[in-house]
């Protein structure tokens, strides 16, 4: 006879399951087996059974659950295997050997694994243990606290066996089978910070570096969004480790690999540090070392000024140089014309200066996605590497504080983190010092502002800095001499290929005139076309007509444009929380027009502003691509904005200056 905590509650005898009846006769069962040979008082389990007040006859209503269960444990045999519920006043005690509850089971098998001492032998124990949960642990009890707490208790005793089946695994240079089990545990538990750095460090081993770096970030923003706190000393000490690691590692692997241009000397140059390791694998430093002593080949390129070469022409990597973009973004397409700007913006030597380029656009509309494809593009020209930092200037929390970002770079160019100024000021004439002579590219994503881009610009003529934003940053354009890129929503071909690329050509080919609707229901925009093609990912069978019929309804149209923790309205919703209360309050009146077109004179009767003040916020808001301004006073506002607006004004009674949200993406 076998009793199941890990999953919904069930005894089998055989093969046979024993019909146990309905949830609190489970719960009961669930409880006495949570306290096993130990007696359970009746009013433990009324407490538990009742979240509210219980009724009068909670008393009877117990014992008649035990009673049952007392049978229906007799008819399996119970007797034959030890197994006794018996009554002992006005409590209950099941009395039973341990090892027949999977739970005991599974904390012995836990307790014998030893992940670090002997991983070889913790690995096959660590499996069976986890191989015993068939779901959610206490599925089919009552929704009470006492059953929530017991639930949740033994799910952090699962997460905890698979971290150290993570670490056993990576003890035997298995890291492929450690991100694995490591990564489908991380999507269900997003701020478990352990599980999370264990993870980083397996996509590191496996070589999926920006993976790593990807991860890191994203949970620094959902702790930021979701609990208001930084990473944890784990999480962050992962996080610094492997940007150290990845500059000392590829320095090893560069210094094994002959190179032709020099006649078989290793590229870069001779290095210390050893000879490279036998599986050519990235190695991370122990946990919490500082990197000064294991990497000082690294640290020293960091800080001996500039690398033999910087300042030549595009060529292959440079030993040690930071790669830290992000991956491609998926089905890019189009978008020939913007990259042809960023090219000749960040290709310009002629001036002496470093070139700089700015990517604005509104929400959803593809910056992020366009940026990072110019920079995969082009990385061959900047040997010396790439840095990338998300500034959350439209996120849900605070936008990230230059002091941080510089700590990042640094950390990534090599200098030991007890050589990381605290100051903004001093990290950034570091910064600028050290990059002075190389060839490196620096991608900014998602500033709020120009004062806080100022203090990451590289300094040197070599390096290139691309900045996305749903701004203009007119700042930047004025005292840095940014060349402005615009980004705009797609056209019906550019959208209809899109929706090709992520359908598959044949189904747009079904119904082109759908494909053309989809797209003006979407206004043009790639993350609206690219939630309504997860859609009807999701829904195989709908034609493309169908999906548009249902956008039709304004009232769902951006419920059906979100998938999961992306969509239009959590990208809106970033931007409006930007704005003044004024400012919001105009958009608010604006989005009450019929066509979206109006000018100055119209919208300040809408919001009952006097000229100079609309006039004002027309220009702000059309700074942040909330309305784009056509001509010479005829602004228009795009259905989609206004259709967030109204909903907006419907919640709060009037248009708020501020929004809570779930973070915006800006359509990669």
């Amino acid at each position: 006879m076998d009793f199941s905590l890990l999953g919904p509650i069930a005894v089998t005898t055989g093969s046979a399951e024993l019909s146990l009846g309905p949830a609190k006769r489970r719960s009961v069962l669930a409880l006495l087996l949570l306290q096993p040979n130990t007696t359970v008082p009746l009013e433990q389990l009324i407490d538990s059974l009742w979240e509210d007040e219980p009724p009068e006859h909670a008393r009877t209503v117990v014992q008649g659950h035990v009673s049952r269960l007392r049978a229906t444990l007799a008819e399996g045999g119970a007797e034959a295997y030890g197994i006794e519920l018996a009554t002992h006043g006005s409590a209950y005690l099941l009395r039973l050997p341990e090892e027949l509850i999977d739970a005991h089971r599974f904390g012995e098998l836990v307790t014998l694994a030893r992940p670090e001492a002997a991983p070889a032998d913790a690995v096959p124990l660590l499996r069976e243990a986890l191989g015993l949960w068939r779901g959610p642990a206490l599925t089919g009890t009552v929704t009470s606290p006492p059953f929530a707490a017991a639930a949740h208790a033994l799910e952090e005793r699962r997460l905890t066996a698979v971290e150290a089946l993570g670490r056993a695994y990576g003890a035997l240079g298995e890291h492929e089978q450690a991100a694995a089990i490591l990564y489908s545990a991380a999507v269900n538990h997003p701020l478990r910070e352990g599980l999370i750095a264990g993870l980083m460090r397996a996509l590191f081993r496996t070589g999926r570096q920006s993976d790593a770096l990807e991860w890191f970030h994203r949970t620094r923003r959902l702790l930021n969004e979701e609990l208001g706190v930084d990473p944890g000393e784990r999480l962050r000490g992962a996080y610094e480790e492997i940007l150290r690691a990845e500059a000392a590692g590829q320095g090893r692997k560069a210094a094994a690999k002959p190179s032709g241009a020099s006649g078989g000397e290793p590229a870069g140059g001779p290095r210390g540090g050893g000879a490279p390791p036998a599986t050519g694998e990235p190695q991370l430093p122990a946990q919490g070392s500082t990197g000064a002593a294991t990497h000082g080949g690294a640290a020293a390129a960091a800080t001996s000024g500039p690398r033999a070469g910087a300042t030549g022409g595009s060529g292959p990597a440079r030993a040690g140089a930071p790669r830290l973009l992000p991956r491609p973004p998926a089905r890019f397409l189009g978008r020939e014309h913007q990259l042809a700007s960023l090219t000749g913006a960040l290709t310009d030597r002629t001036t002496g200066e470093s070139p700089l380029a700015v990517v604005a656009g509104p929400a959803g509309v593809g910056k992020t996605a366009c940026a990072v494809q110019w920079a995969h593009l082009h990385a061959g020209a900047f040997p010396d590497g790439q840095l990338f930092a998300d500034l959350r200037g439209f996120g849900e929390g605070d936008e990230a504080p230059p002091a941080e970002i510089l700590r990042d770079f640094l950390l990534a160019l090599g200098t030991p983190p007890e050589r990381v100024p605290g100051s903004a000021q001093a990290a950034s004439a570091l910064f600028r010092s050290l990059v002075a002579e190389r060839r490196l590219l620096v991608v900014l994503d998602n500033a709020r502002s120009s004062a806080q881009v100022r203090p990451l610009l590289p300094g040197g003529p070599h390096c290139a800095t691309v900045v996305t934003s749903r701004s203009r940053l007119d700042g930047l354009v004025a005292t840095d001499c940014a060349r402005p890129v615009g980004l705009q929503a797609l056209g019906h071909e550019e959208g209809a290929a899109l929706l090709g690329a992520m359908l598959g050509p044949e189904r747009v080919a079904e119904d082109p005139a759908a494909a053309r609707e989809l797209v003006d229901l979407c206004d043009g925009l790639p993350l609206a076309l690219r939630a309504a093609a997860a859609q009807l990912t999701a829904r195989p069978r709908w034609r493309l007509a169908r999906l548009a019929a249902a956008l039709h309804d304004e009232r769902r149209r951006l419920a059906l444009l979100s998938a999961e923790d992306t969509g239009v309205a959590a990208a809106l919703r970033m931007s409006v929380a930007r704005l003044s209360a004024d400012d919001a309050r105009l958009l608010s009146a604006l989005a009450t027009t019929s066509d979206g077109h109006l000018n100055a004179s119209a919208a300040a009767a809408l919001a009952g502003y006097d000229q100079e003040r609309t006039q004002d916020a027309l220009d702000r808001l059309a700074e942040m691509h909330l309305v784009d301004e056509e001509a010479t006073d005829v602004y228009t506002i795009s259905t989609l904005t206004q259709l967030f607006a109204r909903d907006e004004r419907g919640e709060s009674g009037e248009a708020r200056g501020s929004s809570t949200g779930d973070g915006g993406s800006d359509g990669r």
